[in-house]
Order: structure tokens, then C-alpha cells, then sequence
């Protein structure tokens, strides 16, 4: 069978809830698109209740769009063979804590009409790839926060699913269990699926992800290649370290840099925009001070996404 152009796709995805007796109308998702290619990792960013979680639940099928189109594999949503094909973490998974990592995974494979030996070497293959053979006989209520993040990626892919997706993978985690969980998503990539995570923890973000999609208030304010969005004002700042910049130096730089610190004999400026730079150079050159470094500042993600998140974004209602 030929791949799909997308992996997944959707066309004006919209939800609206109705909250109390009065049923008062709340827009948590206001007409997203998406088109994600297979094999891509892909990131959504925003702040708690931007509609990360709303808009995995529809992809999933969990909740239905008020309206809009989704597709998944090339399949519309609603069809059984629509659903195949995802694996997905819940933020906040529910878990048998008296089963063990094996009877837990046995459980779910059973769910997904799996048995016998494929079920058998599929949950060793599993476990091993999560790192949790060691404690396959452990019940699930001693699991540690990291433990259970693996354990749910696990029953995620219980059945080769070609799309994943993970919603607030690195929440509650230590270093060490977001480093971890960072190298289970590169290996599912590796291994030819379409990720889907969401995240608020921004340098996650940056360092996984083909293409980035930020919500603010259910809406779509940015989407793109991490380094599309970044380029526009990649080099916008530059910070230059001088050495021997005196008195009169010092006093015709003042004007020209956006930050100023002393280190000893040295000086530190923040400088905006290549044309300030070269003034600066002038000055430096004049005062026959010394120029240590020049380094452009890149732009991350965070920069972009922190204005964006305290945007007020008219929803219509």
C-alpha cells in the first residue's frame, strides 16, 4: 500500500463545550489545520488550556469536533481503520496499579486482538526498548513517575501503531527521565512513525521537533520548521566582549548597545542589528581597543513563543 500524503490531516477542526445549566459556549479549539507529514515530529506549544490536549483527544477520536474534517493515514476519522493506526499517551494515564508491566501490556495487546507468542515477543521486544525488562514482574503501583511515562509509551505501541501521540510526555519528569523520554521519541522516528507530543517545556521542543505548531486560546498563531520560524530574526542581536575600552570608549559605545556589563578589564555589550554593530567596531578601532569575540545571538523558541503566549487572541465565540 503507498504511504499518505499526510499523516495526518485537518480542515477547520473545531470544539466548542457547553459549561453549566445555562450551557454558556466555551471554544476550546477554533478552526485548526494541520498537515503533517509521515515521519515527522511534530510539536504542539502552549500554555495550559490552550487546546493541546482537546485537539489529541479528537485526533484520537476520544472526543468529536463540533465540526471541521480530520484525517488520519488517509482515512477519515470515524472509520475502524481510521482508528488503527494511533498509539496514545493520555497526559494523565489511568493505570491497573495491580497488574505488573508485563500483565499490563498482556491486557492491553489482548484489547487490541492480540495473543499467544505475537502478544509474548512483542511485549519483550517492548519493554526492552523502554528500558523496564528488569522490572517486568513489578506491580505498577511501585512504578516511579518516569517508570509509568515508559510503561505508557509501551501499551502506546503495543500494536505498531505508524502515528503516536503523546500528550505532556515530559510532565512531572527529572533531567533524567526527560533525557530518557527524548531518546524513546528520536527512536520512534528512527523507526519510521509520525510523532505527535505536546509541551509547555519549550527547549523539548526545540531540540525534537521537524515543525513546531503553537496555540494560544485553541487557535493556530504559529506553525512551521523550527528554523523557518527562528531565521527571520536569527541574528538580530549580538553580544561582543572588548578588552582596554576606556573612559572616552566607553562613553561613545554607551549609545549604541542595548546592554552593557564590566567584567575586570573587559566589557561586555549587547548590541541590535548589524548596522549598530559596525559603529561599534568604529568606536572599538578609534580607542584602540582590543575586540575578544563576536557572537550572534541566536533566537530560541522560547523568545517567539513567551510574547505569543501573553497575546490577547480574539476567539470568535
Amino acid at each position: 500500500m503507498s504511504t499518505p500524503a499526510w499523516a495526518v490531516r485537518t480542515e477547520a477542526l473545531t470544539k466548542v463545550f457547553r459549561l453549566g445549566v445555562r450551557g454558556r459556549r466555551m471554544t476550546a479549539v477554533h478552526r485548526v489545520d494541520l498537515a503533517i507529514e509521515p515521519g515527522e515530529i511534530v510539536g504542539f506549544l502552549g500554555a495550559n488550556g490552550a487546546g493541546k490536549t482537546t485537539i489529541f483527544k479528537m485526533l484520537t477520536g476520544l472526543v468529536a469536533p463540533t465540526s471541521g474534517e480530520v484525517w488520519i493515514m488517509g482515512r477519515a476519522l470515524g472509520t475502524r481503520a481510521s482508528a488503527s493506526p494511533i498509539g496514545f499517551l493520555p497526559e494523565s494515564g489511568c493505570y491497573h496499579e495491580f497488574l505488573s508491566a508485563e500483565e499490563f501490556l498482556r491486557f492491553t495487546g489482548t484489547l487490541c486482538g492480540m495473543s499467544g507468542s505475537r502478544c509474548a515477543a512483542r511485549i519483550d521486544e517492548l519493554l526492552e526498548l523502554v528500558g523496564l525488562t528488569e522490572v517486568r514482574q513489578i506491580r505498577l503501583r511501585a512504578f516511579s513517575k518516569g517508570m509509568l511515562q515508559r510503561i505508557g509509551i509501551a501499551q502506546a505501541l503495543i500494536n505498531d501503531p505508524p502515528l503516536v501521540i503523546l500528550d505532556e510526555p515530559m510532565s512531572g519528569l527529572d533531567p533524567i527521565g526527560r533525557k530518557q523520554m527524548r531518546e524513546l521519541i528520536l527512536g520512534l522516528k528512527a523507526a519510521g512513525k509520525t510523532v505527535l507530543f505536546s509541551s509547555h517545556i519549550v527547549p523539548d521542543v526545540e531540540l525534537l521537533c521537524d515543525r513546531v505548531t503553537m496555540l494560544v486560546q485553541g487557535s493556530v498563531v504559529a506553525t512551521g520548521r523550527v528554523h523557518d520560524l527562528l531565521h527571520p530574526r536569527a541574528h538580530e542581536s549580538f553580544e561582543l566582549v572588548i578588552e582596554g575600552l576606556h573612559e572616552d570608549g566607553l562613553f561613545h559605545v554607551q549609545p549604541l548597545v542595548s546592554r552593557l556589563v564590566h567584567r575586570g578589564h573587559h566589557v561586555m555589550a549587547t548590541v541590535q542589528g548589524d548596522s549598530q554593530v559596525e559603529r561599534v567596531l568604529d568606536v572599538i578601532r578609534s580607542a584602540k581597543a582590543r575586540l575578544v569575540s563576536l557572537m550572534p545571538q541566536q533566537r530560541s523558541l522560547e523568545e517567539l513563543f513567551v510574547p505569543v503566549g501573553h497575546e490577547s487572541v480574539e476567539v470568535p465565540r
